[in-house]
């Protein structure tokens, strides 16, 4: 392999010629190989750090920190980087030691050398345009990195909350559909009162659909940025206005309404905001995982189980059992969910192991958050395109468990009493007859009354005056 020579701190160390990337990347890649994900798997970060690298780029030239000439260059190659080109150069694994430096030099390096291709200068050709010395200008890692993750964290909830969702018009979608489907409700396993099919899936939908305000709340909390604090948050190496300068270039190429954080200090080492996201994430992935459970226990059997709903058949089930079609889609949302409630504890004690004025274990931080929203991207588009679309009721079945029910007494306590409706349960329990014989053969109630009080209308909903 072609290589140059390129030299740091530590000495010297070749590098692929053909590599955007310098000898600090070089140094990464050969020290930490960990997850085996590169930064590149999540576009939205390489974009979120090229835009903290133009706001500075820009801030710096509008104070003469910069020569305009190879501001324009850095600024080039960033945009050029922000439309997707030689993100496959972003090659640093996500968890690293340093706090996040290699991610920053990988970023660096590779918009050096590209704005040195523009100015008309080789790879490595550093005295004309410094990875550090101009690319990385009035930054450090602890205030370009932390920005970054505050964006790709926000680029990446916003097709997160679009595919939630769908998901939830889908989920009332089948709300509307099941609407007329009454059947058994359940608490703790055991017969409770009727309910529609509908009201299920209605539930269903508005339990994940309050994630999306959530999500959206959380965002805004990232915000505030501590771009322009540089090492710990004292602005060292900064002309004074540059901080609210930086600031402001970045708000306008993201687009987002960021500002400056009260407290450089304070936001330099604080994840905060972080892990009240991740808790989101995590609080989201609890009630999905809720949701397919019921659908497995709902399409269970489908002979010898609840069997009140048909999932969509997938795949074939058993390397054994002839017949057999498994609820794989909601299996892989239940495992997608046990990933990221474990990936919020991971966030957690990253974020109590902060020393000082630095949290050198943010990597895994933006590791967790950034994965977590891919998984549940990818698993609630996959449950909604190849399940919850095609569930299909069994309003058959629906009909007979609610007929054999003696979870139906319920509706008919308010006529029987407690007592009265307790000893018709018992009886019908052990004789196997249903309430509704066994009230008719007691005279407790006309056939009339008895279809009145047993109907959809009058289990479904408070009954008014007419009890």
């Amino acid at each position: 392999m072609n290589t140059r020579i390129e030299h740091d701190l530590l000495g010297d160390l070749p590098v692929p010629a053909d590599a955007w990337y310098g000898i600090q990347t070089q140094r990464a890649l050969d020290n930490f190989s960990i997850t085996g994900v590169p930064i590149s798997h999540f576009p939205d970060f390489v974009r979120a750090l090229v835009m903290v690298k133009k706001a500075a780029a820009m801030a710096n030239r509008d104070l003469g920190a910069l020569a305009p000439r190879k501001a324009e260059a850095i600024m080039a190659a960033c945009d050029d980087i922000i439309a997707g080109h030689l993100h496959d150069q972003f090659v640093v694994d996500l968890i690293q030691g340093g706090a996040g430096t290699s991610t920053n030099m990988n970023a660096n390096e590779v918009i050096a050398n590209l704005a040195l291709e523009k100015l008309g200068h080789g790879k490595g050709e550093y005295h004309q345009l410094h990875p550090n010395d101009d690319v990385n200008r009035s930054q450090s890692t602890n205030d370009a990195y932390p920005t970054a993750v505050c964006l790709a964290v926000q680029f990446a909830a916003e097709p997160l909350e679009q595919v939630i969702t769908d998901l939830r018009k889908s989920l009332e979608q089948k709300g509307r559909q099941f609407s007329e489907v009454v059947k058994m409700g359940r608490t703790q396993l055991q017969d409770a009162v009727p309910m529609t099919l509908g009201q299920e899936f209605e539930a269903f939908a508005v339990n994940l659909g309050e994630d999306i305000d959530r999500l959206h709340e959380a965002s805004r909390l990232l915000c505030e940025v501590n771009l322009g604090g540089t090492a710990i948050g004292t602005g060292i190496n900064t002309h004074p206005r540059y901080q609210a300068l930086a600031v402001n270039y970045l708000a306008e190429i993201s687009g987002k309404p960021l500002v400056s954080a009260s407290n450089l200090v304070e936001a330099s080492s604080d994840m905060g905001a972080f892990v009240l996201f991740s808790g989101i994430l995590k609080r989201f992935a609890v009630k999905l995982g809720k949701m397919c459970n019921d659908l497995r226990l709902l399409s269970s059997g489908p002979r010898t189980g609840l069997g009140e709903i048909f999932l969509p058949p997938m795949q074939p089930g058993s390397s054994i059992m002839p017949g057999k079609v498994n609820p794989v889609i909601p299996e892989a949302v239940n495992q997608t969910a046990y990933q990221v409630i474990a990936s919020d504890l991971a966030v957690t004690l990253a974020a109590e192991a902060g020393q000082l004025q630095l949290n050198a274990m943010e990597p895994l931080i933006v590791y967790n958050l950034l994965n977590s929203m891919k998984m549940l991207g990818s698993a609630c588009s996959m449950l909604d395109e190849r399940c919850i679309k095609g569930i299909r009721a069994n309003t058959e079945q629906c009909a007979r468990h609610l007929d054999n029910s003696i979870g139906i007494i319920t509706a008919l306590v308010p006529r029987l009493g407690y007592s009265n409706a307790t000893r018709i349960a018992s009886k019908a329990l052990n004789s196997g007859s249903t309430v509704r014989e066994l009230v008719l053969a007691e005279g407790l109630l006309d056939a009339g009354e008895l279809d009145r009080l047993l109907s959809p209308r009058a289990m479904l909903a408070p009954a008014g005056d007419d009890l």
